[in-house]
């Protein structure tokens, strides 16, 4: 009888264990974004974005404070939050969705997987479903990842005035790099809910 006992509770917490490991997070993942406009070319950078992946399921979440895009001119970062972003309204820009080709990542080899992510992802208080490229990376048990895709300004219904209409793309290129570590706490929430 003591022997089982001993056994289900190693069962248990390997379990546990091995769960948990399962997840890797950041909150130090950098996102930027470019618009090439005829007249102007515009650039900011975040690097306080959040995410989780989770190897056993592919799910992945990423979360990002408006607000933190920091530019090269205070004055484009002022117009960006106030009359763009509208980021007092909506603060945070939210991805969540899956890789969608998991069995051709081997997470226990190092090496660059290119694959494909797919989910929602919600701009300005507008949510749209997105398939992107990205490439996951594995190097010494670490794992990281990144993707450069575009989104049309119009499809998050941020609103650019006709005066300005030359200064501001109608796409926007976005870059993404994160470097996950592993997930220790299980109350540790990433992103709010809805």
């Amino acid at each position: 009888m003591k022997i089982s006992k001993l056994l289900l509770i190693t069962c248990i917490l390997f379990l546990g264990i091995n769960l948990q490991a399962q997840k890797h997070f950041t909150r130090t993942g950098k996102i930027t974004f470019s618009s090439e406009a005829p007249l102007e070319k515009i650039e900011a950078s975040n690097q306080k974005a959040t995410s989780i992946i989770d190897l056993e399921t592919g799910k992945m979440e990423f979360a990002v404070l408006i607000k933190a895009f920091q530019f090269e001119k205070a004055l484009m970062q002022e117009h960006f939050n106030e009359n763009y972003m509208e980021s007092d309204k909506f603060p945070k820009a939210i991805f969540k969705g899956a890789i969608a080709d998991l069995t051709k990542i081997d997470f226990s080899k190092d090496g660059d997987y290119p694959t494909k992510v797919k989910g929602k992802l919600t701009i300005h208080g507008e949510s749209n479903e997105i398939e992107v490229d990205g490439t996951i990376n594995i190097k010494d048990g670490k794992i990281s990842a990144s993707s450069n895709f575009e989104v049309a300004v119009a499809d998050y219904k941020i609103k650019v005035p006709a005066v300005v209409k030359d200064n501001i793309a109608k796409t926007v290129q976005i870059s993404v790099n994160m470097n996950y570590e592993l997930f220790k706490k299980k109350n540790d929430h990433l992103t709010q809910k809805n």
